[in-house]
């Protein structure tokens, strides 16, 4: 709940949802606002009429879809986060499609993504997630688009001649809310012979293998969305699939990774916590955890069961986090060794590889 500085109370999370489906806006605004700390102040079925709502109401957050006529949601978000940043939730329908539109608001500033219900999607566990993401990236920190982020050129890489004998080990990394980005930071500077990479990221499934596409084309390593016993090599990186546990395994010296379905862990599926202790059971000390921003305290436990292992572990620091949930709740708990930059942190990494 958001701070009510008069009565000293805390106020609710003011909600706007934009979408042209009338029926979308009114299952969010009946869902949303069965949940406490959150109230739907407003609806749009547009982008202009959004425009003036948010004058109007002064929004806390913005639930926005992508495909609507008049002005889509891409420009809109272009003109929202250039004169007026707001936390953005984008809403997309699960199709190839929609994924990719939706990760291209995401790198225009957009924090989290969201699929609208179906068959497969109940509303009811689709409205969890979206008031628990509300929560998350309210108060999120937003600064104005200044010019447009150029993703098709790949980041320098590290240079490391140290990783050739670290044929053993494996990186494995969690995150949540602002987390695409930070990837994508902390992904395109690890060097093409990096040992094998396992992720979780909280997305929907669909997104993810989008994800994996767009960070194979700036990263050095491979980049691919994990399939059920997909083996984890020196210069690959492994992307759990979204709606599904990522675990890894070992077979000999062969690490390779479980993929399959389970009950949600701290209302996500896959969840860094799932894979943390897995990691911690079959790569022990050969293993490297790194969590980055997110909310909640998904993967804090999962990596205290890694350092335990005899892994070593890195949080991002706060002052890089879009949300400083999950890194500060691992941190709380006594699981992070370094605490790193974003921009800092496949460096660190790298140099602890080569030192094993």
């Amino acid at each position: 709940m958001a701070p009510d500085i008069k009565s000293g109370m805390k106020a609710d999370i003011k909600v706007l949802v934009v979408d042209d489906s009338a029926v979308v806006r009114k299952v969010f605004t009946e869902q949303l606002s069965k949940q406490r700390g959150i109230t739907v102040v407003g609806t749009a079925p547009d982008p202009y009429v959004a425009r003036d709502k948010i004058i109007k109401l002064k929004p806390d957050v913005i639930t926005l879809d992508i495909e609507m006529p008049r002005m889509d949601g891409i420009t809109f978000l272009k003109k929202l986060m250039k004169h007026f940043p707001l936390p953005v939730i984008i809403v997309s329908s699960l199709t190839s499609k929609g994924s990719k539109i939706a990760l291209e608001a995401i790198s225009l500033g957009a924090l989290e993504v969201i699929s609208k219900p179906s068959a497969a999607y109940s509303v009811g566990d689709m409205s969890i997630q979206l008031g628990e993401k509300i929560k998350a990236v309210y108060g999120a920190k937003m600064t104005p688009l200044s010019t447009p982020k150029i993703e098709n050129k790949p980041m320098a890489a590290i240079t490391s001649k140290a990783l050739t004998t670290t044929t053993n080990k494996i990186i494995a990394i969690g995150a949540s809310t602002g987390g695409t980005e930070a990837l994508k930071k902390v992904l395109a500077m690890l060097p093409r012979n990096s040992p094998g990479v396992v992720v979780v990221q909280h997305m929907p499934a669909q997104f993810t293998t989008s994800f994996a596409q767009r960070l194979d084309e700036l990263c050095q390593m491979t980049v691919t969305e994990a399939k059920n016993g997909d083996t984890v090599t020196n210069g690959q990186i492994l992307i759990a699939p979204g709606n599904y546990h990522m675990l890894l395994k070992r077979s000999g010296a062969r690490y390779y990774v479980d993929v399959k379905t389970g009950p949600l862990v701290h209302y996500q599926r896959p969840a860094a916590d799932v894979l943390f202790k897995s990691v911690a059971r079959y790569a022990g000390a050969n293993a490297l955890g790194i969590i980055l921003t997110g909310m909640g305290k998904d993967g804090a436990a999962g990596m205290l069961s890694m350092k335990k292992a005899g892994a070593v572990n890195i949080a991002q620091d706060e002052k890089s986090c879009v949300v400083f949930g999950m890194p500060k709740e691992a941190i709380n708990m006594g699981a992070v060794d370094h605490i790193q930059d974003i921009y800092k942190i496949a460096p660190k990494a790298i140099s602890l590889l080569g030192r094993c």
